[in-house]
């Protein structure tokens, strides 16, 4: 379980990096808040937080719910993945965003699958068909 809780934590920690980088390119590029709109590079980042944001809702409980019932080497793994897709989403979101498709699906993939084993663990279980 402490893998699958590191992976968390670092999901975490990863959303609190985006969210500096957003802070970042805000200062950079002179826009006072609350203006959102006028500089396409922190329009840009500022993006890849709330996408990060809006994935993080799903994938936070589906990677716990997951490991109730799984192998927790196999769910921090996906964990992982979901982490490596988000690094892979920022930088081609920034750099050209019409490339992030690969990130996004790096991102959405093992959060659907994590969902997926949690509810299949779950009404396994309640069937009681699991362990």
């Amino acid at each position: 379980m402490q893998l699958v809780q590191l992976v968390a934590i670092l999901a975490v920690l990863q959303y609190i990096l985006f969210g500096k980088l957003t802070g970042n390119a805000r200062a950079k590029s002179g826009l006072k808040a609350p203006a959102m709109t006028g500089d396409e590079g922190f329009e840009r980042m500022h993006r890849v937080h709330m996408n990060t944001l809006e994935t993080l809702v799903a994938f936070l409980p589906s990677l716990f719910l997951a490991a109730v019932y799984w192998p927790s080497l196999l769910v921090a793994a996906l964990g992982a993945v979901y982490i490596v897709g988000r690094f892979v989403y920022w930088r081609a979101y920034v750099t050209k965003p019409s490339s992030r498709f690969a990130g996004f699906m790096l991102s959405v993939a093992p959060t659907i699958l994590l969902a997926g084993m949690a509810l299949v663990g779950n009404l396994l279980s309640l069937l009681g068909l699991w362990g």
